[in-house]
């Protein structure tokens, strides 16, 4: 075999591991060329600040390779990492540069270094997530990179209260965040099924709380498998996957849900829910779904909540404290006699004002310990303290509303988010076996990779800046293992990693499947039991256009359906329009000629009704300033879009009851 030959193999191969960088950096040159790791290469870090990614990066490669790749301190070297002061990388950015000598990775931060080294990592052939020896050539393609987040918040949640998972498969999981650039894990440590982490004061918090008698097994969600089952983390076990996470560059966030979803913490320690009620017996759950037990508003329970999270703070250097806050039923609270007197003492007008009064106590504890109180959308009702931060899970309404008040959000929204839904047809699920069996929904990683945190066309700039980022959920009831917590996670993860990661003009889903099929490979390779079912066909708007909604989608009719040129498919939100929502075009060029625009709203039989009431056709040339064209009229709109056109929107001006339906928008 010739040089020439072989040179074209090894360019070829160099390619071809290129094609998996996930998330796709922003800003990206392919050049010429390739670099060989070959076994003399040594890693060298050009600062102190560098040494530990420098350490990193050889502890990644040594297994896979074989090589001995010493790490020192130096200017050069097979592969060189350096802190810089660069400004325009902020905080987690970095550079990569590899031509036919060496590679460089540069950043301002040791974070930044970090996921450059992820990224050098994934322009490797496959084999180098291998944990045993493998042959080579181990080849890196000549490029440029100059790469930074998109959101600061990039984050993955797990709940362990229904099932729990042993430490090292918190490990692992740390490190599948990590490769993807995710650097927020959300650890729900507190349910009605079983409380998991020890707290020193109050022992049976775990002895008690962290065990329940039985659990529905697959198939019967009303059954009980009459077995015991259980079990929590030690602080230092906490502590030490805390040091582990840091590592990574990832912050735990802990959450201790309150005051509802505490049935558990309840039947260890009875006087801190509503005793004086009739019936009153707290157990730890055995089945799923919302439970009445929810804690008392009394000064009692109230240094219990700041005793606990006195602990929990001690053990996560974590900015934000996750305090749930949903589902929290009001009835006990109405029957109470003690936590009634709590709301005329406080001058209170409804329960809702009362779980308001309660998270702001919390709030305040907090607070005198330097930290940030974050909660699910509901905390929302009653009153929301300024400085409280939403994740808004109920769809997007929550975190639209939030940020337009000025409150930080995180957009977590189970209509985009919720990775415990089926990812294929729920038949051809089940018909492998009743344990596959998820708890309903249907989420695809395409719908998955469509989300935009920030929702264009709802939010201003400025109320943009409000969107922390981004979290994809892991809720556990149909989730008994590990394996099949992966096989939930990924590759759903990796789109929410583009999503968090890669600006939107970067993205696109057919480059994105390519780019991913490497690392589906990679995924084996490393022991992780993913998803690996056929990536289903992404719906796509016509060329040169771009469709945007400020709503969900119910079921696979996401918002590309109206203007995708078919007739046979259509737009359908998830609930009804509020006045301002919109569905909006966006050409990438401006029309050049005047078009007739026809919308037609509804669907056929009994969701005929679910037209726009009131709304208005609009037309924009900058997708800023906008003009009416004419008012809907039973679900119906026809106007011309003037030569010039840049954007057509649908836009609802007033309140309706029904569900949205739109059908294909035609131009002509």
């Amino acid at each position: 075999m010739s040089n020439r030959l072989i040179a074209g193999l090894l360019a070829a191969t160099a390619a071809l591991s290129a094609a998996g960088i996930i998330p796709q950096p922003n800003q990206m040159k392919k050049m010429d060329g390739s670099l060989e790791l070959k076994p003399d290469a040594t890693i060298v870090f050009a600062d102190t600040d560098a040494r530990q990614a420098a350490e990193v990066l050889a502890e990644y490669l040594r297994p896979a390779t074989g090589f001995k790749l010493p790490v020192k301190a130096g200017a050069q070297g097979s592969v060189v990492l350096q802190t810089v002061k660069v400004s325009s990388l902020g905080a987690e950015g970095y550079t990569l540069t590899v031509d036919q000598k060496s590679a460089k990775i540069s950043a301002q931060s040791s974070a930044g270094l970090f996921y450059g080294v992820q990224s050098l990592r994934q322009l490797l052939p496959i084999e180098i997530f291998s944990a045993k020896k493998t042959t080579g050539p181990w080849i890196i393609p000549c490029l440029e990179i100059h790469d930074s987040p998109r959101f600061v918040w990039r984050g993955m949640h797990l709940d362990v209260g229904r099932h729990f998972f042993a430490a090292k498969d918190i490990k692992k999981f740390i490190d599948l965040l990590a490769m993807h650039k995710l650097n927020t894990f959300h650890w729900h440590l507190s349910e009605d099924q079983g409380w998991r982490i020890e707290i020193k004061k109050y022992p049976k918090l775990t002895s008690i709380g962290g065990y329940r008698a039985s659990t529905p097994p697959y198939g019967n969600r009303n059954g009980s498998d009459g077995q015991r089952y259980g079990g929590f983390y030690t602080q230092d076990q906490i502590r030490e996957i805390v040091s582990y996470a840091a590592a990574r560059h990832i912050t735990i966030v802990p959450e201790i849900d309150m005051p509802g979803h505490m049935a558990a913490a309840i039947a260890a320690y009875p006087e801190f829910g509503n005793s004086d009620i009739p019936n009153y017996n707290p157990e730890v759950v055995t089945r799923w779904g919302v439970f009445p037990y929810i804690l008392a508003p009394t000064e009692k329970t109230l240094q219990f909540v700041d005793d606990v999270l006195g602990e929990i703070c001690d053990l996560f250097p974590s900015k934000y404290i996750h305090i749930g806050g949903d589902e929290a039923p009001k009835d006990q609270w109405k029957k109470s006699k003690a936590a009634q007197q709590v709301m005329q003492r406080e001058n209170l007008q409804n329960e809702h004002e009362l779980q308001s009064y309660f998270i702001q106590r919390v709030e305040k504890m907090l607070t005198k310990r330097g930290r940030l109180l974050v909660g699910w959308d509901e905390i929302r009702e009653g009153g929301l303290s300024p400085q409280a931060t939403v994740m808004s899970w109920r769809g997007v309404r929550g975190g639209i509303d939030s940020a337009k008040e000025g409150h930080d959000v995180v957009m977590a929204p189970n209509t985009y988010l919720y990775l415990d839904y089926y990812q294929n047809n729920s038949k051809d699920e089940l018909a492998k076996g009743i344990e596959f069996e998820c708890i309903g929904g249907y989420l695809p990683i395409t719908k998955v990779y469509e989300f935009d945190p920030v929702l264009p066309g709802t939010l201003t700039p400025e109320e943009q800046k409000h969107v922390l980022g981004v979290q994809a959920q892991i809720w556990t009831e149909y989730i008994k293992t590990w394996p099949k917590a992966e096989y939930a996670a990924f590759p759903r993860g990796a789109a929410l990693a583009e999503v968090a990661w890669t600006q939107p003009e970067r993205k696109d889903f057919s480059d994105f499947a390519e780019r991913l099929a490497p690392l589906r490979k990679a995924y084996t390779i490393m022991g992780v039991n993913a998803y690996d079912g056929e990536l289903p066909l992404p719906p796509k708007a016509k060329k040169g256009s771009r469709v945007t909604t400020s709503m969900e989608a119910y079921g696979d009719h996401p918002a590309v359906c109206a203007f995708d040129g078919r007739s046979n498919t259509f737009f359908w939100s998830n609930r009804a329009p509020n006045p301002d929502d919109h569905l909006t075009i966006s050409f990438d060029a401006q029309l050049p000629t005047a078009q007739r625009v026809t919308v037609t709203t509804g669907g056929e039989g009994k969701q005929a009704g679910d037209i726009l009431v009131n709304g208005v056709l609009e037309i924009s040339a900058d997708g800023k300033e906008w003009q009416t064209l004419v008012d809907f009229k039973e679900g119906k709109a026809t106007g011309t879009a003037a030569a010039g056109t840049e954007s057509i929107r649908l836009r609802c001006t007033g309140e309706q009851n029904t569900w949205l339906i739109v059908k294909e928008i035609t131009l002509e």
